[in-house]
């Protein structure tokens, strides 16, 4: 990445409070981050998306699987996850900073679809993240939606057509193979997210396998093999981790109690739910949102 454009991106980031954190920008799907040290591993719900270094360096854990990805190298995920980000290389003369920019299955389908030949995956199954570097038209791309930001007024007009450009150089880059199966509709990664999708929507509900493998449109034994496959985590602990995730943010964004949150989430035992608390996010709930709440106050 240029220094001008490292410059416009830390001159929008000051401009726009000027914090060490992230910062959601007024272009629905992109998200912004600067960190001027090293941080401590935190909990993060990754949606589809590019999550791109532009300066330092970066480490995610998704289950058991752990991602590096230095400057203008990307973490590309092509499924909601839940995983534990750490900012590995940052300092004040030089920050790390990163862009999260979430993928329109819909253009990306739209595009896939013009394509001759339309690519296509080698029918392995692998996890559903992956790391690619960041180089030619897709860091052009990358650049023009930083200039962007200085002129929001243009967002509106130009952002999607970028992102058709984002969508061609994915499809017909060397990573096509795994960003295709994004683009079909009735693939199996589509499918187990359909099956994600009903865990989240019925996220206080007690579910079996037999329901999710139904909305995958896959055997029970498929399902878990490939569900497993694609996340690192087996159905029954993607549901825990969801489940503390949404908790914990309703305690810190809506103010609700640790007994009123776990009851949301499914748990019928409040000190079940403590205690599985405890062991994700290395403290008891009160303690931790106390932790997260002082900086805001």
């Amino acid at each position: 990445m240029s220094p001008t454009l490292i410059a416009a991106l830390n001159h929008y980031l000051d401009s726009n409070g000027g914090d060490d954190g992230a910062l959601v920008t007024p272009i629905d799907g992109l998200f912004l981050m600067r960190s001027t040290c090293e941080r401590l591993p935190y909990h993060v719900m990754y949606k589809p998306a590019l999550c791109i270094t532009l300066q330092g360096a970066k480490q995610v854990l998704f289950g058991d699987k752990l991602f590096d990805y230095g400057e203008m190298q990307a973490l590309a995920v092509s499924v909601e996850l839940p995983g534990v980000g750490r900012v590995t290389r940052a300092s004040k003369s030089e920050p790390y900073l990163g862009m999260v920019l979430q993928l329109d299955l819909g253009i990306l389908r739209e595009v896939s679809a013009q394509l001759s030949p339309p690519p296509k995956h080698d029918g392995n199954a692998r996890m559903g993240v992956f790391a690619m570097d960041v180089e030619g038209p897709l860091a052009d791309c990358i650049g023009r939606i930083i200039q962007m930001l200085g002129t929001p007024q243009a967002a509106p007009i130009l952002f999607p057509s970028i992102m058709r450009e984002v969508s061609y150089w994915l499809l017909t880059g060397e990573s096509a193979g795994e960003i295709c199966k994004l683009a079909s509709p009735n693939g199996r990664t589509q499918r187990i997210t359909e099956a994600i999708s009903l865990l989240r929507g019925e996220i206080a509900r007690p579910i079996r396998i037999e329901q999710l493998a139904d909305k995958a449109q896959m055997s029970p034994s498929s399902f878990y093999q490939h569900f497993k496959l694609l996340t690192s985590l087996t159905p029954i602990q993607y549901q825990k981790q969801l489940r503390l995730l949404e908790a914990r943010r309703l305690m810190v964004e809506d103010g609700t109690n640790v007994t009123g949150a776990a009851y949301r989430v499914g748990y019928e035992s409040v000190s079940q739910f403590s205690r599985e608390y405890a062991r994700m996010f290395g403290t008891p709930p009160k303690r931790d949102i106390a932790e997260l709440q002082a900086p805001l106050a």
